[in-house]
């Protein structure tokens, strides 16, 4: 039997088991049109942000609107605790042990930063062997250092937005980037914060996409900046919550153009992102196509904002926040809607991590990886098909800045973290979901598995040694 002939059975068997369980279109009528995909991604947000997940201050009706109309996975990870190695590992299947970009830019050997390369295989390169139209729109920041990594050489027709992650940090940044070519806004002015709220730009080139390609399959990857430091939005955002009695966090403006009040421009942050989610939905809805989207929120590792004041608790019961391997740094809120294939207001604790987003858009898409990743399918859990559903043996991180090197492991309920000259942790995440009792002295058999696990899960990569990057 041919390649095609086995892609071909495959998508058919797939599409067959999502139509039984769900009782939904007839096989035939989605072979015939091909389900579009939209990744929609924060940047910093914190798993106890968003409504689903419990937050009292920040109102987040659409995503709530998603989750009654979908399914929230309650375990799920990011492939790291900071953005570049986290979106590396969304992108190519792999967890940080075997990924080619294993740390932020400046957190290499040499100094210079690792981008993916000729080599790297991403999700959009995979969709597009089975005709998918693909595109990037929003913060990239894997081709920081060689032009290898652009969108354009790594599977995606279209990209519009930031190349470089420190142009991110600012809204009201005056360049960007169409395909490979810059596009200039010349009223933009970032250290007043005037002209064009670059957020809103993604918006409508999303949203323009949508319409463009509503006649055949598309994966759209929108990466939104909301709620990365710098703190500032239009006024308009904030009015819902100002006079409510709130305290006051004053922000100072440095790097970061911050505005004057912090909590007031965080939760307009996060609304704003969370109306134009909605636009989104609406958007697709217009077109008749929402019952052929499966669209997926998600945030790219913990919280900045809220390390310390816990006004939003942006992390629920959380340990830690961005740059930590404890629960608060890497598990991240999700949320996963496709009408007629997905059940509504359903809640899942399968552990699943970033790693296994391109292996399960391969299985929509009945094809098998062309590289050799770390991820696993979470289809069968989305459109509940337990029996067809692989678990992993363990889920894998490292990280290493100031504080570093930290590897964790999660196997199971289990959950060891190791610093580098200290003793070992292990927490029971069923009944400890806060990592607050230490029992690798109670289990000290369990314990030396998991570090076993973490001994041997990574390969060597000579830009990112475990050795002390203090800088």
């Amino acid at each position: 039997m041919s390649t095609k002939s086995q892609y071909a059975l495959a998508a058919i068997s797939i599409l067959l088991v999502a139509a039984n369980v769900r009782g939904a279109d007839t096989s035939g009528d989605v072979l015939r049109h091909p389900p579009n995909i939209v990744l929609i991604m924060a940047d910093d947000l914190g798993y106890g942000d968003v409504g689903f997940n419990g937050q009292k201050h920040i109102k987040t009706p659409n995503l709530d609107r998603m989750a009654r109309e979908g399914m929230v996975l309650t375990n799920h990870y990011a492939g790291a605790p900071v953005c570049m190695p986290s979106r590396g590992s969304l992108l190519t299947g792999k967890h940080l042990g075997n990924a080619t970009i294993r740390g932020n830019r400046k957190w290499t050997n040499s100094g210079t930063a690792v981008d993916l390369g000729p080599a790297d295989v991403t999700f959009a390169e995979e969709l597009k062997r089975v005709g998918y139209t693909t595109a990037i729109i929003g913060k990239w920041g894997m081709a920081e250092a060689s032009d290898d990594g652009m969108p354009s050489r790594q599977g995606f027709d279209y990209f519009f937005g930031y190349r470089r992650h420190v142009d991110a940090h600012h809204y009201y940044w005056p360049t960007l980037w169409e395909n490979e070519q810059t596009v200039e806004l010349p009223a933009n002015d970032h250290l007043n914060k005037k002209g064009e709220y670059v957020h809103d730009l993604l918006t409508q080139a999303a949203l323009d996409f949508v319409g463009e390609h509503a006649e055949t399959p598309f994966l759209l990857f929108l990466s939104y900046t909301i709620p990365h430091y710098e703190l500032t939005v239009p006024e308009e955002s904030k009015a819902p919550y100002q006079n409510l009695g709130w305290p006051e966090r004053l922000m100072k403006p440095g790097h970061y153009r911050h505005d004057p009040e912090g909590n007031t421009a965080y939760a307009g942050m996060v609304s704003r992102m969370d109306t134009d989610i909605g636009r989104m939905l609406d958007r697709l809805g217009e077109l008749g196509i929402d019952k052929n989207t499966l669209v997926i929120f998600t945030s790219d590792n913990g919280p900045e904002y809220e390390r310390t004041d816990r006004f939003f608790n942006s992390n629920g019961p959380l340990r830690g926040g961005k740059r930590d391997l404890y629960e608060g740094g890497i598990r991240v809120p999700f949320v996963a809607r496709w009408p007629g294939k997905i059940a509504a207001g359903k809640r899942s604790d399968h552990p699943s991590a970033f790693w296994d987003f391109l292996p399960t858009v391969c299985e929509i898409a009945g094809v098998s990886p062309q590289d050799a990743v770390d991820g696993l399918s979470y289809l069968p859990t989305l459109i509940e098909a337990p029996q067809g559903q692989a678990r992993h043996p363990y889920l894998y991180w490292e990280f290493n800045e100031r504080q570093g090197p930290i590897q964790a492991v999660r196997q199971n309920n289990w959950k060891a973290v190791m610093f580098q000259n200290r003793a070992i942790e292990l927490y029971d995440l069923s009944s400890d979901i806060s990592e607050s009792v230490d029992l690798s002295n109670l289990y000290p058999g369990k314990t030396r598995e998991l570090e076993g696990l973490i001994n041997t899960a990574r390969t060597e990569h000579p830009e990112f040694p475990l050795t002390n990057r203090s800088k």
